[in-house]
């Protein structure tokens, strides 16, 4: 119990404030966590954690008020100590670190729109689990997640090579391949979001958008593709395009950008309930997981070097992936001002916690 208790003041202690405070609030709320597993040690494990929220309420309070007025922001300045690291991939090893700072930063600016009641187990699902390396990765759809699952399918022994592109795409999605967090009870993901790495990859929310548009609805006379137009494009047809034809009714396999648009937006949809789309913050939760490594998808294969080589896996070389960036002017471009509004809200959180931009991709910012 001492080791457990001095891990767990280990990691509560490195968490910024705010997200004590949810973690607390989240406790007390839940009655059926406490009932199944509250214990002597629980409880003053969450006293400790009271007291220390207790003793800096005050200084977060000043930090909100603050940061409440755009105005007074203070702008995001990583620590300079990173910067005089030397080696190989000192670089990489700089913008991760860097990266985690800013989002722990972005967290406690946008901790008003962190809804701790609807936090469930469900809610950690996107999160595989690597006992072996003691690593939880968050998966994001079009975000090179097959790569990185085939890396880890390498890494942990449930493939023979060393190639990650031999493996069939189908082959490291297939349901059992990984442990999922959800599937742990409960103290156990506590354990484990205390002391496992933890790693998210990231990309710009309307290229991640548009990936997903051309690889599941556009993408004529593939197999997944065909279940997403069964699935979707069927219905966006019939909804959002008026005199639509008999076989476009029937197949849903030539549905627009702007058609798609038009249906993740709508709020009578639920559109972006599927993962392909659904924005990260609602995948991976990432200001209340503290990710300690934040890979994005520009800088995937250094990224990705030093990451294994954190976690002690060094016989398994990423691979990158196809940009898409290039492709983005010809499908944006058929958008109003209203889609474009409606999409900068969607994906607001996604673009403010990993720092982007609108005007990365659009080439002018919203007013």
């Amino acid at each position: 119990q001492t080791n457990n208790f001095n891990s767990y003041c280990a990691n509560a202690i490195n968490v910024c404030n705010k997200k004590l405070q949810i973690y607390i609030r989240k406790y007390l709320k839940d009655k059926n966590y406490h009932q199944k597993t509250m214990t002597g040690c629980r409880a003053w494990r969450i006293i400790l954690l009271v007291v220390i929220w207790k003793t800096t309420a005050n200084a977060n309070t000043n930090v909100e008020q603050i940061y409440s007025n755009d105005e007074n922001k203070k702008p995001f300045e990583p620590n300079k100590y990173i910067y005089s690291w030397t080696g190989p991939n000192a670089l990489a090893r700089s913008a991760l670190v860097e990266r985690q700072e800013r989002l722990q930063y972005n967290c406690e600016l946008e901790s008003s729109e962190v809804d701790i009641d609807a936090l469930n187990p469900e809610s950690f699902r996107n999160i595989l689990v690597d006992d072996l390396h003691e690593l939880l990765y968050c998966y994001v759809p079009k975000v090179a997640c097959t790569n990185w699952k085939r890396v880890l399918m390498i890494a942990t022994g449930k493939w023979p090579g060393n190639d990650p592109l031999e493996i069939p795409a189908d082959q490291a999605h297939s349901p059992g391949t990984f442990q999922r967090l959800n599937n742990y009870t409960l103290p156990e993901i506590e354990k484990k979001l205390a002391t496992y790495d933890k790693l998210i990859v990231v990309r710009h929310p309307l290229e991640r958008l548009l990936s997903a548009y051309r690889n599941k609805l556009e993408t004529k006379h593939e197999k997944s593709a065909k279940y997403f137009q069964t699935r979707f494009g069927k219905k966006i047809v019939k909804k959002y395009r008026p005199n639509a034809t008999e076989e476009s009714l029937r197949n849903g396999d030539d549905v627009t950008f702007h058609e798609f648009v038009d249906f993740i937006t709508d709020d009578t949809e639920n559109g972006t309930r599927n993962e392909h789309w659904r924005p990260i913050y609602d995948l991976c939760q990432p200001c209340i997981v503290n990710y300690n490594l934040v890979s994005k998808y520009e800088s995937l294969v250094e990224d990705a070097t030093e990451v294994l080589e954190r976690i002690g896996v060094t016989s398994v070389k990423p691979s990158s992936s196809e940009p898409t960036s290039r492709k983005l002017d010809r499908y944006y471009s058929t958008l109003s001002y209203k889609q474009l509004r409606k999409l900068a809200d969607l994906y607001k959180l996604d673009l403010r916690l990993f720092d982007y931009s609108l005007e990365d991709v659009l080439g002018f910012s919203l007013a």
